[in-house]
């Protein structure tokens, strides 16, 4: 199950990267990480965005097709942790996404759900079993 809604976030969220509302919310994440910051002096808004979702859905297909295929599975799993790596990095890069709320430091929380995919990221490179049952040959 935790694999399956994994592919739908990535799926999802990809392909909402191709509308303008995304492009737009997704430009300070991006701008202020020395990670990302360089695509907007090489590409137009639009086309940064895109270029997110594609590589989530292709993250997301290549879970999918993972299940089958322990290659496949491994290279999705590098896939996963760079991509929310990255995306964790925006909680230090970002101005202004913590915030003091009633005493309490909070954040864009939509990011926090990036620390528990990153972990689920170091499960699939780990072993299908985890994922499918499998054993991995010794």
């Amino acid at each position: 199950m935790s694999y399956f809604g994994v592919f739908l976030i990535l799926f999802w969220v990809g392909i909402f990267k191709f509308t303008q509302t995304e492009a737009e919310l997704i430009r300070p994440l991006v701008e202020n990480n020395p990670l990302t910051s360089w695509l907007y002096n090489a590409l137009p808004l639009q086309t940064v965005s895109n270029l997110f979702g594609i590589i989530e859905i292709l993250t997301a297909l290549l879970l999918l097709v993972g299940l089958k295929c322990e290659k496949v599975r491994l290279v999705g799993g590098v896939f996963v942790i760079t991509t929310f790596t990255i995306t964790i990095s925006f909680l230090f890069t970002t101005p202004g996404i913590w915030k003091t709320v009633e005493g309490i430091l909070i954040t864009d929380f939509f990011i926090l759900k990036d620390l528990v995919i990153l972990g689920f990221g170091g499960i699939i490179m780990t072993g299908p079993k985890q994922i499918t049952g499998e054993k991995l040959p010794l």
